[in-house]
């Protein structure tokens, strides 16, 4: 009898049953089952650290430190903050692109804020001259894939554009099929930032079109990983064999490496993988030591794997209010906006992470939000040292208010063209 048939959980993926004696054929089509790796997979290859002996061991959460550590880790932290920018221009920007639907009364505040977010990044591609034909745009973090359909609607007279969209998840309400031009070339890859080997993509091997990077609020780690994808692995398909893996040169080695592979790029015009990057950052608490690109600036300034730790921690207090104000207020139709588009990920915060109760009675609320603000200026810094010291001219700014977003930092990079004449 069908009644008596026993239904067991997948062991694929126990949220859900099959029948125990069909478990063989499901297996074969259940959508969990490991898939044929596509062409592109290199496991690892933007991963970072190979050195076992760096990875730093499990810490103890930083409200078990004592006041003299915490104080300790603060003093590093400013000494290692001081000499830095630490004062940000506000480059809020907008783009005619998004005008109609920032003036659509039938947007509400969710909606108005991330367009907003987008037209503000379009506008700062547009300064960088980045939108323009002959591109391929690689949209990192996708989701449902919002800031490439912005990018294709203000390039809507422009030929020969690719978008290629990097997310590891299954995503629901793409907005894929909604692109207007029908010429524009879309395509996703599902795979995590870690493993992505961009010049085996067969269009970019086809094509070999020069690649702008782009993300909206890409998360921690995520964005380490794209800038390495960027800058280290696709990159150095492009500028042959003359050129070592980056991490263990000198500045001087670095400067005339730059300086070469800049005037190789002038003389052949085709070879410029990467025209720019223009990356909204978020989600410092969710850095990895072992992906991050700015180890070796960390090291330049006597900090090392466990500070890292626990500045990676504290830079949540430079959002963790959002938590509050973002978790009361918002209706079903704006909590499903902003699930859906990956958003304000700062909400997902605990106790001890925000040292709401902890720490009282060291630090001010005041105090722990400047400190948070510095760590991520910190760890952002790092990144910015990295892209520099590989021949990029990088910048951080504000592109948003932070009424708008909390996390309302861009990172910016372009080809430097002034290290074609920089002596070595």
């Amino acid at each position: 009898k069908e009644n008596d048939r026993k239904r067991i959980p997948c062991p694929l993926d126990p949220k859900h049953t099959v029948y125990e004696d069909q478990l063989q054929k499901h297996l074969k089509k259940c959508n969990s089952r490991e898939k044929p790796k596509p062409v592109y997979f290199v496991q690892d290859i933007n991963a970072g650290l190979k050195d076992v002996a760096e990875i730093p061991e499990k810490k103890v959460p930083i409200s078990s430190l004592s006041k003299e550590e915490l104080e300790n880790l603060i003093i590093k932290l400013k000494k290692a903050s001081n000499g830095l920018e630490l004062h940000l221009k506000e480059q809020i920007l907008t783009h005619q692109a998004l005008q109609e639907a920032l003036n659509d009364p039938k947007n509400g505040e969710s909606a108005f804020k991330h367009l907003k977010q987008q037209a503000s990044i379009l506008g700062n591609m547009e300064k960088l001259h980045l939108l323009g034909p002959g591109r391929c745009f690689v949209e990192f973090g996708a989701g449902r894939g919002k800031l490439s359909y912005w990018v294709d609607v203000a390039l809507q007279d422009v030929e020969n554009v690719q978008f290629l969209l990097v997310e590891r998840a299954t995503t629901r309400f793409k907005v894929d099929g909604k692109h207007k031009r029908r010429d524009s070339v879309f395509e996703r890859l599902q795979v995590d930032i870690q493993h992505l080997c961009l010049k085996k993509v067969p269009i970019l091997e086809k094509k070999k079109l020069p690649v702008v990077g782009i993300g909206k609020h890409l998360c921690g780690a995520a964005t380490d990983l794209a800038l390495r994808c960027l800058v280290e692995s696709y990159t150095a398909c492009c500028d042959g064999d003359n050129e070592e893996p980056a991490p263990k040169r000198s500045r001087t080695d670095k400067a005339e490496v730059a300086s070469n592979s800049s005037a190789d790029n002038e003389s052949n015009k085709d070879c410029k993988p990467v025209a720019g990057i223009v990356i909204a950052l978020c989600c410092h608490h969710k850095c990895d030591w072992t992906h991050y690109v700015g180890r070796e600036f960390f090291k330049s300034v006597g900090l090392g794997p466990a500070e890292f730790h626990y500045f990676q921690r504290m830079s949540s207090w430079a959002t963790c209010g959002m938590r509050e104000t973002t978790t009361k207020g918002s209706t079903s139709e704006e909590s499903e906006e902003q699930t859906n588009d990956t958003e304000e990920h700062e909400q997902t915060f605990s106790k001890t992470e925000s040292g709401s109760d902890t720490l009282q009675g060291i630090l001010t609320v005041e105090e722990r939000k400047e400190i948070g603000c510095l760590c991520k200026q910190l760890i952002d810094h790092g990144r910015i040292e990295y892209l520099r010291q590989r021949g990029y001219k990088a910048a951080l700014q504000y592109y948003t208010e932070s009424a708008v977003s909390l996390e309302n930092v861009l990172l910016t990079a372009v080809p430097s063209p002034s290290l074609i004449q920089k002596p070595t």
